[in-house]
Parts: C-alpha cells; sequence; structure tokens
C-alpha cells in the first residue's frame, strides 16, 4: 500500500462519490447546505477579524488560537466541498438532460485533479469531522468565563465555540464520508504542530494563547493536558466512525443510492 492510498487517496479517487453525496439530501440540496455553512462561516470571519482590528486591536494574534485556525479551516472545508457538490449536481443535471447512460455525469472535478490536492482534501475533512468538537468541549470545560460579557463576544462564541460542533455534527450526518483511523496521524500532527506556534506566541508576544499552556501552572497538569487533548481527539475520531456506520447502516437501506441519482433525474426531470 503506497502514502497516498494509506488515506485513502485511491485510483480513481472516491468512485463512489461519498465527498459529494448523501444518504438523505439530493446533490443539489447538499450543496446548497454547504454553501450556506461556507458563507456564514466567512461572514462570521471577516466580523471578527475587523473587530479585532479595529475594535480591540489585537488582530497581530488572531492566527496563534487554535480555535481561529480551526474555523479557518472549517470555511475553506465548506466552501471547497460546497464547489465539489455544486458542479457534480450541474454534471448530474447534464447527463440527464442528454438523456447519457447512468454511469456518465457521475463526477466532479476533484477527481481529476492532482493525488496531492484530493489528499489535501481528504486530510482537511477529517480534521472538520474532529477538531470542531475538541474545539467547543475544551472552551466550555476550561476556558468560558466572560464567554457572555457582550453581545459581540456572546454571538462571536456560540459561532465559533457552539455553531462549529453543530455544522461538523451535521455533515457527519448529510455526508456519506467516513473518516480513516490513518488519518490520527494527521490529527496528532496538526495538534503537535500547534503546540510550537502556541509557544512561538508566547516567545514573540509575551503571552499564552490558552492558560493551561503556561508551565508555571504545573508540569504535572501541563503534561497532561499536551497528552491529554490528542487522545480525545482519538477517542472522538472513534465516536465519529461509529456514528457514520450507523447512519450508513440506517440510511442506506431507506433512500436512494447516490448510484441511482440519473435514474432518478430522468423520472423527475432536472431536479437534483
Amino acid at each position: 500500500m503506497g502514502f497516498y492510498e494509506f488515506f485513502g487517496v485511491t485510483i480513481p479517487f472516491d468512485p463512489d462519490c461519498t465527498f459529494v453525496s448523501s444518504h438523505i439530501l439530493s446533490p443539489l440540496a447538499l450543496g446548497i447546505f454547504r454553501l450556506a455553512i461556507a458563507i456564514y462561516t466567512l461572514v462570521a470571519l471577516i466580523i471578527i477579524v475587523v473587530w479585532n482590528g479595529v475594535k480591540t486591536h489585537t488582530l497581530k494574534s488572531f492566527f496563534s488560537y487554535f480555535t481561529n485556525l480551526c474555523y479557518i479551516g472549517m470555511c475553506a472545508y465548506f466552501w471547497a466541498s460546497a464547489v465539489q457538490t455544486l458542479a457534480f449536481s450541474a454534471r448530474l443535471r447534464k447527463a440527464a438532460a442528454a438523456k447519457a447512460r447512468p454511469t456518465e455525469g457521475r463526477e466532479y472535478p476533484l477527481q481529476q485533479w492532482p493525488r496531492f490536492f484530493q489528499l489535501l482534501h481528504v486530510f482537511l475533512a477529517c480534521t472538520i469531522f474532529v477538531f470542531p468538537f475538541v474545539v467547543t468541549i475544551v472552551f466550555w470545560a476550561l476556558l468560558a468565563d466572560g464567554a457572555f460579557s457582550s453581545e459581540f463576544n456572546s454571538w462571536k462564541n456560540i459561532s465559533v465555540h457552539a455553531l462549529n460542533a453543530g455544522f461538523a455534527l451535521l455533515e457527519i450526518l448529510f455526508s456519506r464520508i467516513v473518516p480513516r483511523w490513518a488519518n490520527i496521524l494527521i490529527l496528532i500532527l496538526v495538534l503537535g504542530g500547534y503546540i510550537g506556534v502556541a509557544y512561538i506566541t508566547h516567545a514573540t508576544q509575551g503571552f499564552y494563547t490558552y492558560s493551561f499552556l503556561n508551565p508555571s501552572h504545573g508540569t504535572g497538569k501541563l503534561v497532561g493536558y499536551i497528552v491529554g487533548i490528542p487522545v480525545a481527539a482519538i477517542i472522538i475520531l472513534a465516536i465519529i466512525k461509529g456514528v457514520c456506520w450507523i447512519r450508513d447502516k440506517i440510511f442506506s437501506s431507506r433512500a436512494p443510492r447516490p448510484q441511482d441519482d440519473e435514474y432518478h433525474l430522468r423520472e423527475k426531470g432536472s431536479r437534483v
């Protein structure tokens, strides 16, 4: 098994179109759902960045926070997945209009892109399935003091520390993606890399992004957090894999198979 295959980037890539289809929603509905979240997260990021730059003058530390990096990743994922899904829907519509064979039109742009970009999409999807829950749990368990101190803080914390997990959960339920165990390596690599970012921030800007990373509170606690959070991420990944298994068992017998979409398109006109 090669490097790409180890992470699920096969040739052909995603032959069952699991990244752009759903047991519940049509490709068009799934694309619109993803686009709606993409727009919301982008608008939220713009507002937060402008507020930090103009009102609180803390913009220089914006990229030092794991929460913000995860939210940027979520925004990027939903934009990328929305574009791919809507392109998939458009090709299905075109194939149906042309009365093409059932196997024609069942493709989307990412399948023809270089494998490196396919790999990046797989990695991004895995982080979106796991990190929003890590961020939400850690924030509300350890860092939530003053979360509702003002209207802006209330909206911001609901958006980046609550809705983020809600968006991730909906994506898990509506999509057909199943994260691989191999992605544990990516999760650990990202979390380990962020520890470096946090201490670089302390060295260059003089503060700890998260108080539990301060070694003055006790080396034992610090080690506990550094080890415990990746372990929690792995546990969350295991739970998500279980949820995906249950999802597929429940809905695969109740919903039309994605590979039959062309037939349903012909029966229902151009609706996808």
